[in-house]
């Protein structure tokens, strides 16, 4: 098993230029990335403190569940080192996959999996 650190977690928002002006100017975050997922509608920013070029928070706007009054965490991530290899592991044991496949995005790969009380765990192989 080659897991290394936390990736980031990502939060589910409403509005994402308000939730990225509250992370920055209150959390005092700085905005990494932003892309547009095309296949979904999402929009994704990626942030993290200063001096970091790690991600810390997901920003995700866009999944079509309303949200609770209190916010939603939608995501736990955890970097790894190699996706397959973490795919192959486990599924021979037996875990409850998100996922049909590993997604490929400009930032690198991942797939999700489901922990024992339904939460959503990413992990994730950054672009080398």
């Amino acid at each position: 098993m080659a897991i290394r650190k936390i990736e980031h977690v990502g939060v589910m928002v409403k509005d994402m230029d308000a939730s990225l002006a509250f992370y920055q100017q209150v959390v005092g975050m700085e905005l990494i990335r932003r892309i547009t997922v095309p296949a979904g509608g999402l929009e994704l920013a990626f942030l993290g403190f200063p001096g970091a070029e790690e991600t810390q928070v997901e920003l995700i706007q866009g999944y079509p569940k309303a949200l609770p009054e209190e916010g939603k965490v939608h995501h736990i991530a955890f970097t790894v080192d190699d996706i397959e290899e973490e795919w192959n592991r486990l599924k021979q044991l037996n875990v409850s996959f998100q996922d049909e496949e590993i997604t490929t995005l400009p930032v690198g790969r991942y797939f999700f999996v489901h922990g024992p009380d339904g939460e959503w765990i990413e992990f994730f192989e950054p672009k080398k």
